[in-house]
């Protein structure tokens, strides 16, 4: 009897939770490891003007194509994350602003202008709402043929598995590759851009590289898990990474752990935590993520080995 209930606990948590928890797994690793490079340039808000740009290209690509699936609304989510980071690029250098301000302005724009092509547009009668937008579907991604564990060897059973996994698992590949052919130019131009620039290092191009591969994750990630997730992965782990170490590769290490355990444990607690207490419902996976992902780096700032060194630094 005890045999048959586990086995039965486990074909439920292999359906219903198991496909969710590695999504938001790869959607938070695949958004850190760039954020590592982006934090350390003082570019963390690009994370967040991309998740914000990416409305408009969707709303664009179902004017287009006339339908809501994946690769259309991932092309047109690309192609304005794209056009953003070269719009921020002309207002930074055309209008001499702060990299911050020019993000502020661009991604505020084109958020609105998704906002006004919605109400403009027959598109408010179909699936695109802010809740998607902000919170993604990552409680629906469930694994319906899954009967137990023994489908993760079964082809059948893993050619159903949602579409969105193997989309994060090539894009997390994809961006681990990146990071490890460039590790040393990425490196160096992230410290000393212009000593980098002096020993033939093509800075610009290999920014202009980091943001594509900053827009990639953050295009992959926005239909599963929403803006919410993407923006906090793109800083919090890699911020409580910082807060860790002073050694780069320990620091990617460092988030990579940070943003694995945000995913799961926001999960659990977003489904389980409120049963706990008594309450008979769940609340927002993608909230909880984030709401731990935001714990974590509280604590690092509190108790973090670096925390004291970071801040001279930074006063300096």
């Amino acid at each position: 009897m005890i045999d048959n209930l586990i086995t039965a606990l486990g074909a439920e948590f292999v359906q219903l939770s198991l496909t969710p928890i590695v999504i938001g797994t790869l959607a938070a690793i695949a958004c850190a490891l760039p954020g590592n490079f982006l934090l350390l340039r003082r570019q963390a808000l690009i994370g967040d003007a991309i998740s914000h740009v990416v409305l408009p290209g969707i709303v664009a690509a179902f004017l287009v194509t006339g339908t809501i699936t994946a690769v259309p609304m991932m092309l047109g989510a690309g192609a304005a994350a794209i056009i953003a980071v070269v719009m921020i690029e002309i207002v930074k250098r055309l209008g001499r602003v702060e990299p911050g301000a020019a993000m502020g302005l661009v991604f505020t724009t084109l958020f609105a202008a998704g906002v006004l092509f919605l109400e403009i547009t027959d598109t408010s009668s179909v699936h695109i709402d802010v809740q998607h937008a902000l919170l993604g579907n990552l409680e629906s991604l469930i694994w319906f043929d899954a009967e137990g564990w023994g489908s993760l060897v079964d082809p059948a059973a893993l050619a159903t598995l949602p579409p969105q996994l193997p989309r994060l698992a090539v894009v997390l590949i994809g961006i681990g590759l990146f990071i490890f052919l460039f590790w040393k130019e990425l490196k160096i131009s992230t410290f000393d851009a212009a000593f980098a620039g002096a020993i033939g290092i093509r800075t610009r191009a290999l920014g202009f590289a980091l943001v594509v591969a900053t827009a990639v994750a953050a295009v992959a990630a926005f239909d599963a898990v929403g803006s919410i997730i993407v923006i906090a992965m793109f800083v919090c782990p890699p911020a409580s990474a910082r807060l860790m170490t002073n050694q780069l590769a320990r620091q990617v290490g460092w988030s990579v752990v940070f943003a694995t355990i945000s995913a799961i444990l926001g999960y659990v607690l977003a489904g389980y935590g409120p049963g706990w207490f008594g309450s008979p419902y769940a609340v927002s996976a993608a909230g909880m993520i984030a709401t731990v992902s935001g714990v974590i780096l509280i604590l690092t700032c509190l108790f973090g080995p670096q925390r004291k060194r970071t801040g001279q630094q930074a006063e300096a």
